[in-house]
């Protein structure tokens, strides 16, 4: 059933043309992710599907008694409503009005959002956003639109949205630059390039492979068309005169050819910046402590940084990374400990948020602040009129085309960009200072796959250190070395390789802690049935009760059970991640049969608990 059809539809921002007689459609059961460089009307387009927006030509048409639910970009809430009614707004009804608030809780706590009823106005753009997605996710819907669903998730809460969307039963339009998530969830990536939108029946993997051959086709066409026109050419110029039909059907033909568009080639962004020397002493973090009241965000971490490094630091959201982050740029001093920062160093801060605000002394450049009334070219020039690159030295302007923004794009002011063309202006500027030492915090957050990919390259060929914050598992695996986790109580714990390898680390660790709770189980169930013997014989009458041990393990029974359960999910979760690869899902297999015969002891001894319970409870 076809639930959305747009049909020839133009639209225009400023003087930028988004759509240009551009079509799709919608069926049931389609999940569809939206990509495309920042700034081509992926927002827009979610906007007028959900009739915020209407097209300036053409029509998109709903299917009747369709329900939609829009998570946008930047939600906003009464800031004196409750977290927990912004939540249930809407969503009550008399058949769920039972049950809608526990589910609500459950979900904010699954989160992060703890306080129920902190108001909305108190909240961080990121809990706003979770608080958006959940109301969205309660809502009953046919059709979800989400834009940027996993930005301000963690990894567990990604691991766990991705899940949720798999089994997602309605359709479902997406923008997202997360890639694991977009080949895991999407059956289906539509392309929004130059004003049109191309399609592939496909997850984010396939795309690749069909965009590469539409493009190839594409080459290969016109090729063939300008080897004709040399020939036609040749013929036009033998001083052919159009004297007959024949005649005229040839001189049309050819300028038929010369007329036809040839295919734009995708301009991408180039990055290409000279780092500055760095010398033998570079960052060092000698046991430093950062607490927040009563919570403990960072304890007596140290960790000496090594030329050339690649490191990635991940954990819950508000763990304390992005203030770990500004600890070592100096614009958060720790409780106790140092920071060491030799002198060649130069530290390029590509921060989270933009800031509305400027701060610090005025006569000093702040990367993250962006004035919306400034021109574009004027906010690199602040930096540097002329930035080194590997080719030598090039203007401000020259780089900012480099980066997708055309000259007159360059005298526009801030406040009309795209949030993720300001994100990629701010990328820009901080690359255009030379650093030789980069603190990229979320750097995936509203960038596009172009620019990342770009980016991704250029950290290979980059000399310098780079350190990250982000819950992109594509991005860490891509660029990062190492890895440091935010455990409990701010202890941070190393992890060598990727995000895969941190994953699959705390994975066969928790295999291991559960495969040696169930060898203590059954022997301390051992140990019980001898003693369970001795106190059972004959001595005259006695009553039958739980030793010691068996009532611990009566209340705790459950909860194991509930433990290796969840493992067997995670496993099976990671056996269809790795259908292809026959040497680890055998790896996998094997973990699974042995979870899967302690889950099988488990259920026996608890089976037995529950039966001597049952008589304990009769005498």
């Amino acid at each position: 059933m076809n639930l959305i059809n747009a049909e020839k539809i133009t639209k225009s921002y400023t003087d930028q043309k988004l759509f240009n007689q551009a079509s799709f459609s919608l069926q049931e059961g389609e999940k569809i992710g939206i990509i495309g460089i920042n700034g081509t009307g992926k927002t827009t387009l979610l906007r007028m599907i959900m009739g915020n927006e209407e097209p300036e030509e053409g029509s998109i048409t709903i299917a009747n008694h369709v329900l939609l639910r829009y998570l946008p970009q930047h939600p906003e809430f009464p800031e004196n409503k409750s977290s927990l009614d912004c939540v249930l707004e809407g969503n009550i009804t008399e058949e769920n009005k039972w049950s809608i608030e526990s589910e609500a809780k459950a979900m904010m706590t699954r989160l992060g959002i703890k306080d129920f009823y902190q108001p909305a106005g108190e909240l961080s753009g990121g809990q706003r956003k979770r608080l958006a997605l959940i109301s969205v996710l309660l809502s009953p819907a046919d059709i979800l639109l989400l834009d940027e669903p996993t930005n301000h998730l963690d990894n567990e809460m990604a691991d766990w949205l991705e899940d949720y969307l798999k089994k997602w039963r309605g359709a479902l339009i997406m923008v997202t630059h997360d890639r694991y998530f977009l080949d895991s969830v999407t059956n289906r990536i539509i392309e929004i390039d130059k004003g049109l939108i191309y399609s592939y029946e496909t997850n984010y993997s396939g795309y690749l492979e069909l965009k590469t051959q539409r493009m190839e086709m594409e080459q290969a066409s016109e090729r063939k068309r300008q080897s004709i026109l040399r020939v036609e050419l040749e013929w036009m110029q033998r001083g052919a005169r159009a004297r007959s039909t024949k005649q005229k059907a040839h001189i049309q033909r050819y300028e038929e050819l010369r007329d036809r568009q040839s295919p734009v080639q995708d301009s991408q962004v180039e990055l290409s910046s000279i780092s500055t020397r760095l010398g033998k002493t570079t960052v060092e973090l000698e046991h430093i402590c950062k607490s927040y009241g009563e919570k403990k965000l960072i304890d007596d971490f140290s960790y000496i940084f090594l030329k050339g490094d690649r490191v990635g630091f991940i954990g819950a959201n508000g763990c304390g990374k992005s203030t770990l982050m500004k600890i070592i740029a100096g614009m958060v001093p720790p409780d106790s400990g140092k920071v060491i920062v030799g002198q060649t160093v130069k530290m390029g801060y590509y921060a989270q948020e933009i800031a509305s605000t400027k701060a610090g002394d005025e006569n000093e450049v702040d990367l993250s602040y962006m004035d919306p009334k400034q021109r574009v070219i004027d906010y690199v020039k602040e930096t540097a009129e002329y930035i080194q690159t590997t080719e030598g030295s090039i203007s401000a302007s020259a780089m900012l085309e480099r980066f997708l923004f055309p000259p007159q794009k360059q005298y526009s002011l801030i406040g009309k960009l795209s949030g993720g063309e300001k994100k990629r202006l701010n990328l820009l500027r901080v690359l255009a200072t030379s650093p030789n030492y980069i603190l990229l915090d979320e750097p995936t957050n509203n960038l596009d796959i172009a620019t990342l990919t770009i980016l991704e390259d250029y950290l290979d060929r980059y000399e310098g250190i780079v350190v990250t914050v982000s819950h992109d598992r594509y991005f860490l695996d891509r660029t990062m070395k190492r890895i440091f986790a935010f455990e409990e109580d701010g202890k941070l714990r190393q992890y060598e390789g990727g995000y895969t390898d941190y994953s699959l680390k705390k994975l066969a660790e928790k295999e291991r802690e559960v495969s040696e709770h169930s060898k203590k189980s059954r022997e301390d169930s051992k140990t019980e049935d001898k003693n369970r013997k001795k106190e059972q014989r004959p001595r005259g009458p006695q009553k039958l009760k739980f030793t010691y041990k068996e009532q611990k393990e009566y209340e705790t029974i459950e909860g194991d059970i509930a433990i290796l359960e969840e493992s067997l999910e995670a496993l099976e979760a990671e056996m269809m991640e790795n259908a292809t690869n026959s040497a680890r899902l055998s790896e996998i297999m094997g973990k699974q049969k042995e979870v899967q015969k302690a889950l099988d002891e488990k259920m026996e001894r608890w089976m037995y608990l529950e039966d001597l319970a049952a008589r304990i409870a009769a005498q």
